[in-house]
């Protein structure tokens, strides 16, 4: 499609350097439009975008749904597409917008996965601290449940961004928005013996990182690698509940709220720009104690 391939190379610039948006996100609206790119070249034979209608758009999201796409990844399509046409118009690329009005699918309310404290205690127990990379993933976890940060804020740590003296790190967030996060004796506690006993460990000999968090071979610890080290924990700890990466992200939120914390406050840790998005942690919390009234309540 003429001019198409430039078009998105400037919008992902535009998104980068101008949004700043995380790389996992440009990753995904550059997938979800080369994908539609693609439909529109070869499905629907169209050769520029000023020949983009609304029709076309809606049977792109059709096939999505034929291909068995959620209801959450098309309306993350949509999001993506009606911002690249948005972007066209306003670099004059074309004319008309023909996201106008596209409505987005109806999606079921699901409740993040929470992990009780006792749980929490057996994750952060399973690593065997007596090795190195132990020592690290027991960091590691005790690092996100006492902050609530997001992995891959995490693992994007440099070794001055944790100050084990004054008791906080520093995280930067989604568009480069910088927050101060206080720790508690039990994450500032192994930070400082995984510093001391485990990192130089697993840096390897002449080579040189800031990174915090270090993998096997001596480089920054990936997103992917987290997750892999995740579910093994969990297994061993005997963990039942379906877990994602931001897990102890939510049992962070879910229990600062559950024990009377500010719901601002917490909004401020998580770097939430808005609060509608923490106050989920309301629901969440609620919902768990309608669970422990029915378990334990003799007329429930």
């Amino acid at each position: 499609m003429k001019y198409a391939k430039d078009a998105l190379d400037d919008y992902l610039h535009f998104l980068r350097v101008e949004r700043q948006l995380a790389d996992n996100t440009l990753l995904s609206y550059e997938r979800d439009l080369k994908n539609y790119l693609h439909y529109l070249k070869e499905v629907e034979q169209l050769d520029s975008l000023r020949k983009v209608e609304r029709v076309h758009i809606l049977n792109h999201l059709r096939h999505l749904k034929e291909t068995t796409k959620t209801p959450r990844t098309v309306a993350r399509h949509i999001s993506s597409i009606r911002s690249f046409h948005q972007f066209l118009i306003r670099e004059r690329v074309v004319d008309q917008d023909p996201t106008v009005h596209l409505e987005m699918p109806q999606m079921e309310k699901k409740l993040p996965t929470i992990l009780s404290i006792e749980e929490v205690d057996a994750l952060i127990q399973a690593p065997i601290t007596s090795k190195p990379s132990g020592l690290r993933d027991q960091a590691m976890l005790e690092l996100l449940y006492a902050s609530g940060m997001r992995v891959s804020e995490c693992i994007n740590l440099d070794i001055t961004d944790v100050h084990l003296t004054m008791g906080f790190v520093r995280c930067t967030g989604k568009g480069g928005k910088e927050r101060i996060i206080p720790l508690g004796k039990s994450a500032l506690n192994v930070c400082q013996a995984y510093l001391e006993n485990a990192r130089n460990e697993l840096v390897k000999a002449g080579e040189k990182t800031d990174a915090l968090f270090i993998n096997q071979r001596g480089k920054r610890l990936t997103r992917q690698g987290f997750w892999k080290l995740l579910k093994q924990h969990a297994q061993k700890a005997g963990i039942q509940k379906e877990l994602t990466p931001h897990t102890l992200r939510h049992s962070f939120a879910t229990h600062l709220i559950e024990n009377g914390a500010d719901l601002r406050a917490v909004q401020e840790m998580l770097g939430h720009a808005d609060i509608s998005t923490t106050q989920i942690y309301t629901h969440v919390s609620k919902t768990r104690l309608k669970d422990v009234y029915s378990q334990f309540h003799p007329r429930a």
